[in-house]
């Protein structure tokens, strides 16, 4: 129990820490952060494309389909 108030007093420390945090980031690690954020959305958008596009794709071929077969009955 000792322990627990010990973490949760360092915890209540660190977080009510108001002092600017100084720090530089260089231009190669900022357009390297930057590709990295670009490359994981890229990637989360072309899966959603990719899930969405064969069901489409297959209702568009099946609609085609009918569309022939209904003009071959016609004529």
């Amino acid at each position: 129990m000792n322990v627990i108030k010990i973490i949760l007093i360092s915890l209540t420390f660190v977080g009510f820490n108001t002092n600017l945090a100084l720090a530089y980031i260089g231009p190669g690690l900022g357009l390297g952060a930057i590709g990295i954020m670009l490359g994981v959305i890229g990637s989360i958008i072309i899966a959603i494309i990719a899930l969405l596009y064969y069901p489409i794709k297959k209702v568009l071929v099946k609609l085609k389909k009918k569309k022939r077969n209904r003009s071959k009955l016609k004529y």
